[in-house]
């Protein structure tokens, strides 16, 4: 089974919404029975709580939800059995490299690294909503969803290659 695991600070926005839509995007490519996906945060502050009322709502809005998801910190075991660790932003990627250390550094990526080359700006980390209301999430999830496509593309790719 090929492990993905979504990561952000909390694991309440945005690791959860990638989660929800790679898993219905793997689906969606016959890649279920191959690919488990999870997601995680690099903060215990959220450990236990659901995902966040917005993010929630973008899930809705868009036929996915969480309903069982518990925020909590990714652990030792989490990082080393990924295939593959989807970070949000270039801090979230250098704390999960640094606790991996370097001879599993490459299995850490940033989200938005895959189909760079069709987003319009240099910024590869997906947008905090936390602070912010309903257009940071509307942002967030659009960062996501831009990115997803390549990251199924790429997973499907590695399988075929194993």
């Amino acid at each position: 089974m090929f492990k993905i695991v979504t990561v952000c600070t909390g694991n309440i926005c945005r690791s959860p919404m990638a989660h929800a839509l790679l898993d219905a995007q793997l689906s969606a490519a016959g890649l279920q029975d191959q690919v488990s996906v999870m997601s995680a945060g690099i903060s215990d502050e959220e450990h236990g709580n659901p995902v966040d009322s917005r993010a929630a709502t973008v899930l809705a809005r868009n036929d996915l939800e969480l309903p069982d998801h518990q925020a909590h910190r990714i652990t030792d075991d989490e990082l080393r059995d990924a295939d593959l660790l989807l970070a949000m932003t270039a801090a979230h990627q250098a704390e999960l490299r640094r606790r991996l250390g370097d001879e599993q550094a490459d299995q850490v990526r940033l989200m938005r690294s895959f189909g760079a080359e069709d987003f319009h700006d240099n910024d590869l980390d997906i947008a905090d909503p936390w602070y912010g209301g309903a257009d940071d999430f509307d942002l967030a999830w659009e960062q996501i969803r831009a990115a997803a496509p390549h990251v199924v593309s790429e997973v499907s790719q590695r399988l075929t290659r194993r």
